[in-house]
């Protein structure tokens, strides 16, 4: 078993999503923290994690009938779930210090490895209310809110990492810019209180840093007003070289900070890189395409085929490639007893009735507008006639629009609207709150998988991985990891051409061209339709999955220069 004062790499992220049980996450930011930590339990990479502890997670989400989305806090029991490590560290915050009480969840590796997350909490008596609060909501609160979590996540967790004895690290890695603060502490354990950082400790902090963004969109960079940053922090070596990070007039950036002292950055798929070199043209970007956890996101139908058919492929990956050996009859048996489940829930759960021998389309992801999730409501005529022409469908929906973000909830009432106005000739649902338990049913459970976001805004979009890994071809937008992994009528189909612009209008419109044909190929043509399942296993399954994605950092990012 890995001692913890081995590792070399310290894993920093603002929400881990790694058992059901700890819901300290809000989506594919989160998940895919949780798939890196336990691809690195599994290869016994010498690796710690920090995240934040959050009492009250992101939000149980609850549908009303008009679909507006309800919240409730998600509490649990903390002291059920993760271990005390007995460690109180200190955090000096302007004139006061903040006290950070630290909890562990061990990451157990196919081989025993262990890699440890450590949870920082900062509801601990003798706190304030306010900073006892910081471990209340993930992403919670007004931007002084915001700014202290991440000031706990960065600069509190390089503290807590060396009062456990880590000192070995020579990699910081910074899962988003929510972590940059980590940066702050770093420079300050190399020089004086009232010293000036000099360009050999600018050099030795950037040497230690890597740096992955994960959004094209601007709403996804925190940015916080530069003076109510340093009243709140106060005096600090970093803001006497604040010219290193500050982006924009009087505003701090994360994003900026973060890229301004890494040794080096990543955009999360190849298109994605691109992208994000474009959007900051004076540092060196590359790209490393995400992956998912494959033990933990494959049915277990599925896990039994692949026990028959593909020997050894938990402690290696690349055995998925002989599932195109899978006999097509047992790899339907399989599917089915994975859509029995799903539909079996969603009938349980809702009015909606769906059946067992319709075409399902699968759609579940962050409500926000840029993801359209109703493109394909756009004309539910269309829809009636592809249902009645070709063959039956049925859709079903699920996703969390932030509290705040009022495009996303408009969103949801849309799609419940055309449901209520479809049914039930084509039934169509909103499942509520999706999180990792709902998704390891409705992911393998669907026939297609849909993604249609506005290019080039998918960053990666882990969720098509997941339902590749399943044997449920995508039906996608070539953005993100599609534009890799897609190959048409081979793993799935394009509904656009590469690098063109066209009009939501137009994109609608070839969905559903694309989707007929679909359509017509799961009815009519079912051999071909399995191979193409089988397909996405054997050829998406073993590339795309964090195994592969963490060797890759090893390789290119965490190697100590």
């Amino acid at each position: 078993m890995q001692k913890t004062s081995s590792a070399q790499v310290a894993y920093f992220s603002m929400e881990v999503g790694i058992d059901p049980k700890v819901p300290t996450y809000s989506g594919g930011l989160g998940i895919l923290a949780g798939d890196t930590i336990r691809a690195a339990s599994d290869l016994a990479y010498p690796m710690v994690a920090i995240t934040l502890l959050t009492r009250e997670g992101y939000f149980k989400q609850r549908i009303a009938k008009d679909g507006r989305q309800l919240s409730k806090p998600e509490t649990w029991d903390v002291g059920k779930q993760l271990k005390s490590c007995r460690l109180n560290v200190t955090l000096p915050i302007d004139k006061r210090k903040i006290k950070i009480r630290v909890w562990c969840y061990e990451a157990v590796g196919v081989g025993g490895a262990v890699v440890p997350v450590y949870y920082l909490d900062t509801d601990v008596p003798g706190n304030s209310p306010s900073d006892r609060a910081l471990s209340r909501q993930l992403y919670g609160g007004d931007h002084e809110y915001r700014l202290l979590q991440e000031w706990v996540l960065g600069a509190g967790g390089v503290k807590v990492l060396k009062a456990l004895g880590h000192t070995n690290l020579h990699t910081y890695h910074m899962n988003e810019g929510h972590a940059a603060f980590l940066i702050f502490e770093l420079l300050a354990q190399r020089c004086r209180k009232n010293a000036r950082p000099t360009q050999a400790d600018i050099a030795a902090v950037t040497k230690q840093c890597v740096f992955t963004t994960h959004t094209p969109v601007a709403a996804g960079h925190d940015r916080f007003n530069l003076k109510e940053a340093q009243a709140l922090i106060g005096d600090h070596p970093a803001w006497r070289i604040k010219r290193h990070f500050i982006h924009e007039k009087n505003t701090l950036n994360m994003t900026y900070l973060a890229l301004s002292f890494s040794r080096y950055i990543n955009g999360v798929a190849q298109k994605h890189g691109e992208v994000s070199q474009e959007m900051f043209p004076d540092f060196p970007v590359d790209a490393i395409t995400n992956g998912v956890h494959v033990p933990t996101w494959t049915s277990k139908p599925l896990a039994e085929l692949f026990d028959q058919y593909t020997p050894g492929w938990l402690q290696d990956n690349n055995q998925l490639r002989f599932a195109l050996a899978i006999p097509t009859t047992k790899f339907n048996k399989a599917h089915k007893q994975n859509k029995d489940k799903l539909i079996d829930l969603i009938n349980r759960k809702s009015a909606t009735q769906f059946r067992p021998r319709t075409f399902t389309i699968g759609f579940a992801r962050r409500a926000t507008p840029y993801k359209r999730a109703d493109l394909v409501l756009r004309d539910l005529a269309e829809l009636q006639a592809i249902n009645k022409e070709i063959g039956k469908i049925q859709i079903v929906f699920a996703g969390k629009a932030h509290p705040m973000d009022f495009g996303g909830q408009q969103l949801i009432q849309n799609i419940v609207a055309a449901a209520n106005e479809l049914n039930p000739s084509v039934p169509v649902v909103y499942l509520p709150d999706y999180n990792m338990k709902l998704s390891q049913t409705l992911i393998p459970g669907v026939d297609v998988w849909l993604n249609n976001p506005e290019p080039p805004y998918e960053a990666s979009g882990t969720s098509g991985m997941k339902a590749s890994l399943n044997g449920v071809p995508n039906l996608s937008i070539l953005d993100g990891w599609w534009i890799e992994g897609h190959s048409e009528d081979v793993t799935g189909w394009a509904i656009d051409e590469l690098g063109k612009k066209e009009s939501d209008a137009k994109h609608a419109k070839r969905l559903y061209k694309k989707l007929r044909h679909v359509v017509d190929l799961f009815y009519n043509d079912p051999e071909t339709y399995a191979q193409i399942c089988k397909n996405t296993i054997a050829l998406n399954g073993p590339f795309f999955s964090t195994e592969r994605m963490v060797n890759e950092y090893a390789r290119k990012a965490y190697q100590s220069r």
